[in-house]
């Protein structure tokens, strides 16, 4: 089965002496003949890239699309949430370690047709590629895409960003949302000593080009406590936003909790993530939000006219929808920029009742 063996790759490039370079993330993976990229999916086979974890699934999920986190893309609704095996960053504290530091190509099969049955079995309104890092299994997810919006339902990634130039032109032009998710504001010492990967640039550049493209993207932030927690990298971020993505970007600040190699830190305290999302609204940023601390005030989306709460939410769930059918707030009129509206016919799923 074409499953089992890989799927021949489309981001490469041949080099001299049999090798070839995957140009589907910032790393540039040179590889030999029979070797593996530092994802290890993606293998030089007789000078051709093999995707070996292509159609072949290694968690699949329906979940509500705030917990991708997206707060502005089609509130309320249902993804089919994907993910495979390896990736192109070494996390020291990631919750998916068991998949994502796979070093064998293991799940179900589950190809591109099949996929999007299931999300419509299910009653979804997307597809997600989440878990791992999506940007390396980019052929098989672009396949998904295309059998999905043929049925009518979106697709999103959530991703590190550390795409290239090639994978923002590849995948730009059919992904309907993205989350980028920096690691510790991306301050360049927390990426090297705790991500291994160089820098955030790329990061930077593939959320600029993915904008271009007319993607959605929404920005998380995971304050990692004492280690990835500067006030200055916070706001050199929220800066960046601001400026190039755009005031209007949804902004996620995410509470960590000790996972994996990093089971000696505490989770971060409410009082850190408070003090970052002063400073990301100092900047200018119209929605920022916290993330992982369900009831907090700041969960809520807030009308930047006239401080209404628009959107009020417990965790992933929507308890009050204060805006029109054009999402327009109901207090003074001004449009929140939210892609889609929410569906009431979600609300007994994924909202509890306002006493």
């Amino acid at each position: 089965m074409a499953a089992a063996i890989g799927h021949t790759a489309t981001l490469f490039e041949p080099l001299e002496g049999g090798k070839v370079r995957c140009t589907a993330c910032a790393r540039y993976c040179a590889i030999p003949a029979g070797s593996h990229g530092f994802c290890f999916v993606r293998k030089n086979v007789d000078g051709r890239l093999v995707l070996l974890s292509y159609g072949r699934a290694s968690a699949v999920q329906v979940d509500p699309v705030e917990k991708k986190p997206l707060s502005h893309f089609h509130p309320g609704s249902r993804v089919y949430s994907i993910g495979t095996v390896g990736c192109n960053w070494r996390c020291q504290y990631c919750q998916n370690a068991e998949i994502s530091q796979e070093h064998e190509v293991v799940g179900r099969a589950l190809p591109p047709k099949a996929a999007v049955a299931g999300a419509r079995r299910y009653g979804c309104d997307g597809v997600t590629f989440t878990y791992n890092e999506p940007s390396i299994f980019a052929e098989y997810a672009l396949d998904v895409i295309r059998e999905a919006h043929a049925a009518g339902l979106f697709a999103n990634f959530v991703t590190n960003g550390y795409l290239t130039p090639e994978a923002v032109a590849a995948l730009g032009p059919h992904l309907d949302a993205v989350s980028v998710d920096f690691k510790g504001s991306g301050e360049a010492g927390f990426l090297r000593r705790y991500i291994a990967a160089k820098g955030p640039e790329p990061i930077f550049e593939s959320s600029v080009g993915l904008k271009k493209h007319g993607v959605h993207l929404e920005v998380t932030d995971l304050i990692v406590p004492k280690v990835g927690d500067s006030v200055d990298a916070t706001r050199t971020l929220a800066r960046f936003v601001h400026d190039e993505l755009g005031p209007e970007t949804p902004f996620h600040l995410l509470r960590f909790h000790p996972d994996y190699k990093m089971m000696d830190l505490p989770n971060t305290p409410i009082a850190t993530l408070e003090r970052l999302h002063a400073v990301a609204k100092a900047e200018g940023l119209d929605y920022v939000y916290l993330g992982n601390v369900w009831g907090h005030p700041l969960e809520h989306t807030y009308c930047p006219k006239c401080g209404a709460i628009a959107v009020e939410r417990y965790g992933f769930t929507i308890r009050s929808w204060n805006l029109d059918a054009e999402n327009r707030c109901s207090s003074c009129g001004h449009r929140i920029p939210i892609v889609g509206t929410f569906a009431s016919s979600y609300l007994p799923t994924f909202a509890t009742p306002v006493a």
